[in-house]
């Protein structure tokens, strides 16, 4: 728990099946009933590295890692109101909504994505 103009806070929900590069990030914070996520990238928990073949197998890894830090918080998918996607390049976007749709069925949340110069480890995809 920590307290920041005297708010509570929850933060870092290890999982085992997720992880952070850097020690100093969290991968949540939960204040009051809302969970922040912080970006996931579709890496192998086991390996460290990002999962092969570009931004359509990241993008189902990174959110099958979603999953798992909104299950270790108490949550689910139908309870996540934005994502921000983050692409290297916007070519993948139809590729990446294909795999999107598999996590969020209906009800979509609110989304923005956008095309980055350059992500962490050269990934190709990046939500939050």
């Amino acid at each position: 728990m920590i307290t920041f103009f005297d708010k509570q806070f929850t933060e870092n929900f290890p999982t085992t099946t997720n992880f952070h590069l850097l020690p100093m990030l969290t991968q949540a914070i939960v204040f009051e009933r809302t969970i922040y996520v912080s970006g996931c990238l579709g890496l192998n928990k086991d390996t460290m590295k990002l999962v092969e073949g570009g931004a359509k197998p990241e993008a189902k890894q990174a959110l099958t890692s979603l999953g798992h830090i909104l299950q270790a918080a108490g949550s689910n998918y139908a309870n996540v109101l934005k994502t921000t996607v983050f692409l290297e390049n916007m070519d993948d976007f139809a590729a990446v909504n294909d795999v999107y749709k598999e996590f969020f069925p209906k009800d979509f949340p609110a989304r923005s994505c956008l095309q980055v110069a350059k992500l962490p480890l050269g990934a190709k995809f990046e939500i939050e």
